[in-house]
């Protein structure tokens, strides 16, 4: 009989976030081993707890939330999004410019497919968060990444932004704050992106799931709130600011020139409508989260959980000889790098199967956010310092002996 097989469309995609090392770690598991995951950034798992006000107030609505809401999501939901875009100062925005996602990775995937033809292309960071790429690749373009620079506090290199435009490229990927490496742009980093798609006609695409994370007194500014003339798409959601992964609440809004962007919107609401809408019970909860009180706050400031052990594992990453690391300045994640001279590294995957069987710590490396070069690997630090503290001596003691053949 004929074999079944995947899609060629799936040829060059990759999501090793929950790729072929977790499927390892998971068999592990089933053989009784107990592996710590410092893969995902998933905060429920290590007693981050929602909001008891959105818990509340989501069973209190639940009976209304049996039947589908409208393709775009509740009113109230974009409604309370929409005042929180004015609150960022993104221009023009109203009530139909926001979507809701179950997550905004649906909502990735959906922008994609409204846009792309085969050969079109789009620029992605490198290393980047890989459903970018992914998506990118399935709707039939081609994803170029362009570098951004480890020593300049991992900024994009917009010389290499300009040399990567050609005439098929559509849009430019901005993802800020950064996943894997956690780097936050500054305004003067955004006016050089934001001149670099006014110029070349790009839209702009803009993940912003961990602006609510920022630490050390900085500030997340919305690259959309200084492009009032060029198109935008602004991602977020309540995943990871209000620790409920789970819930699968994001959203999108869509602002500068719509006029420009006319077939595309009707593209996206076509698309939209396919899926008759996202979560309901989630999108129920916007308006208390947007508007109520803010509990990651007390996450990131000093004597916060996010921020001492954003510190913890900076430091501890840093004193291990061979590792060395930017310190993160938003976000869940740190993305250090290996000395491949010192490792003999030639293959970083097979670094995190080895780092896996021996010390049954499971990171993703590098290559899994689409960076060329072996020497990197991401590490979630949403952990306690305790549970931290173990698996860096764990790290150590395998990186001391470590030499990959």
């Amino acid at each position: 009989m004929r074999e079944i097989k995947k899609s060629a469309k799936l040829d060059n995609v990759l999501y090793d976030v929950r790729g072929p090392v977790v499927e390892e770690a998971e068999r592990m598991e089933a053989a009784g081993a107990r592996v710590l995951k410092l893969n995902i950034g998933n905060p429920a798992p290590f007693d981050f707890r929602a909001p008891e006000e959105m818990v509340f107030d989501m069973s209190r609505q639940l009976v209304d939330c049996e039947g589908y809401s409208s393709a775009k999501g509740l009113f109230s939901a974009r409604k309370a999004i929409m005042q929180y875009a004015q609150l960022k100062h993104i221009q023009g925005v109203d009530v139909d410019d926001v979507y809701t996602g179950n997550g905004v990775s649906e909502l990735i995937n959906l922008s994609m497919l409204a846009l792309l033809d085969n050969g079109d292309e789009v620029l992605v960071p490198s290393p980047d968060y890989p459903l970018w790429t992914a998506c990118v690749t399935l709707a039939g373009g081609t994803p170029v990444h362009y570098v951004c620079d480890e020593q300049a506090e991992w900024y994009p290199d917009m010389d290499d932004i300009r040399k990567k435009v050609t005439s098929r490229t559509k849009a430019l990927v901005i993802i800020n704050p950064n996943n894997p490496t956690g780097s936050l742009y500054p305004r003067e980093v955004l006016q050089e992106l934001v001149d670099i798609a006014r110029e070349h006609n790009l839209i702009i695409f803009s993940d912003e799931i961990y602006d609510r994370i920022v630490m050390d007194g900085l500030e997340h500014v919305s690259i959309a709130s200084m492009a009032p003339d060029v198109f935008c798409v602004t991602f977020s959601g309540l995943s990871k600011s209000h620790m409920v992964a789970g819930y699968r609440i994001g959203w999108m809004v869509l602002s500068g020139d719509k006029a420009r962007a006319h077939d595309y919107i009707l593209g996206v609401n076509m698309l939209c409508n396919m899926r008759m809408c996202s979560n309901v019970p989630a999108q129920s909860i916007v308006q208390t989260a947007l508007g109520g009180h803010q509990s990651v706050q007390g996450y990131i400031v000093p004597g916060g959980r996010v921020y001492e052990q954003r510190e913890y594992v900076y430091n501890a990453l840093n004193d291990i000889p061979g590792v060395t690391a930017v310190k993160p300045k938003a976000g869940f994640y740190i993305f250090p790098k290996l000395d491949v001279k010192k490792f003999n590294i030639t293959d970083d995957e097979k670094f995190t199967l080895d780092l896996l069987h021996e010390k049954r710590l499971l990171v993703v490396h590098g290559g899994g956010f689409n960076w060329k070069k072996p020497d990197h690997f991401r590490v979630v630090y949403l952990p306690r310092i305790e549970v931290l503290g173990e698996a860096m001596r764990d790290l150590g003691d395998f990186l001391s002996r470590y030499r990959q053949a």
